[in-house]
């Protein structure tokens, strides 16, 4: 590595660490979430456009795994990383010949390079980039390496390339397009490129975040640096899986609306959150699965009518409900100064409704209100039969990725991929 201290050096030196069984265990339940994602997008116009332009399986899989808005989620990052890492390691894991055990380290490691990334990059950055897609390279970049079996100097090249290549525009969030799967699937196939050349000797810039004309003085402001690159444990044991089919940002508003049912009847319904939660889901009058996916007025009405949100409830048919809107017409949405303070490390929401309040301070799937195995397999089987898949395909998923050995092949793995996006 290059004598001239950098960002990416410190980074490489902390992903060479060997993984410890916990923490690989720990990755497993992360695969599987990943792959509940992809098969539960089956339906989707995403997956058949797939199907009729993207050979590879793995590469179909990549486009489904963030359909849906189930995918998991790094808070103080603002990304999702699994959606991007497992494609990444799974295609290079497919290259070697790889065991199981190597594809779940690879996948802690690629977690740690976009978790180091992504908590970096402020609020201008994440006002402009898709933070999945400008981290998330880095950690598909660094799977598909450590698969290859790189030492430091290896991650250094890794993730100096895939800063070089970094991008990723929210304007597809304007517009009702596919973009934002396709900004998925490009990382996972570049990083798994990117991965290999830095094993074959492809060097890459040392200094790609701190340096002149580098990452941070194109797309920052103040680069949050505080903590780079981290200390102690792996930190995928920081990530939060989602419960509920709608962006993240709407999940502690359900989690209020839930505590607060019996008081939504009637009356109005005040909501307040943090600024960004407003600024990507403030949407009275969804029309479409994504609009309602990204509205706290439809989320809150969907609880109030119905419980627990389902994936149907984001459909057409859903939205339309006469019930469910006249609920929505009730809710109204502000910025809550001290949730707005609380996040990123926190994602809150208050609700004030028949005379009571309640606040989540933190989402259900987060760290401090964790879900279990248990919670995984149920909703691995739940979207298995949303993808319109035969429960046996939850029973060989649980199987291969929670039961099987780490000295268990990759190749099964893929087999089941091809078989879900075929």
């Amino acid at each position: 590595m290059s004598a001239t201290p950098s960002l990416t050096g410190l980074l490489a030196e902390r992903l060479a660490r060997a993984v410890d069984p916990a923490t690989r265990a720990r990755a497993r339940l992360h695969l599987l979430d990943w792959l509940a994602c992809v098969a539960g997008a089956r339906g989707s116009a995403v997956a058949d456009a797939a199907k009729r332009g993207e050979p590879d399986p793995v590469l179909r899989a990549a486009l489904g795994g963030n359909l849906l808005e189930m995918d998991d989620v790094d808070r103080q990052g603002r990304l999702h990383p699994g959606p991007a890492i497992w494609p990444a390691a799974l295609l290079a894991a497919r290259d070697r010949g790889a065991e199981v055990g190597a594809l779940l380290d690879a996948g802690v490691r690629g977690y740690e390079a976009t978790i180091a990334v992504g908590r970096t990059f402020d609020d201008r950055h994440y006002g402009f980039w898709h933070n999945t897609a400008t981290a998330g390279g880095f950690g598909a970049a660094v799977a598909a390496a450590s698969l290859h079996g790189v030492g430091a100097d290896g991650y250094v090249a890794a993730l100096g390339n895939a800063g070089s290549v970094a991008g990723g525009l929210w304007r597809m969030r304007h517009e009702p397009v596919m973009t934002k799967a396709l900004h998925v699937a490009h990382v996972a196939r570049t990083g798994a490129w990117i991965g290999a050349l830095a094993a074959a000797g492809v060097t890459g810039p040392h200094q790609i975040l701190e340096g002149a004309q580098g990452l941070f003085a194109a797309t920052t402001d103040a680069p949050r640096l505080a903590g780079f690159p981290g200390g102690g444990a792996w930190r995928i044991g920081e990530i939060s899986f989602k419960p509920y089919p709608a962006c993240r940002h709407a999940h502690p508003t359900i989690d209020a609306a839930l505590a607060l049912r019996d008081a939504l009847s009637e009356g109005p319904i005040r909501v307040e959150t943090y600024r960004d939660a407003l600024i990507f889901c403030d949407r009275a009058e969804p029309t479409t699965a994504i609009e309602a996916k990204f509205s706290l007025q439809h989320c809150v009405a969907v609880v109030a009518v119905k419980g627990v949100p389902a994936l149907a409830d984001f459909e057409p048919a859903g939205i339309a409900d006469p019930a469910v809107a006249a609920v929505r017409a009730r809710v109204t949405v502000a910025e809550g100064a001290d949730l707005n303070a609380a996040y990123p490390a926190h994602f809150g929401a208050r609700i004030t409704a028949g005379g009571r309040t309640f606040t989540a301070e933190d989402a259900l799937g987060d760290p401090e209100r964790p879900v279990g195995e248990a919670d995984l397999v149920a909703k691995l089987r739940e979207l298995v039969a949303w993808g319109g898949l035969a429960t046996s395909e939850a029973d060989a998923a649980e199987a291969l990725v929670l039961r099987g050995g780490d000295d268990a092949p990759v190749v099964p793995l893929i087999d089941l991929l091809t078989r879900w996006t075929a």
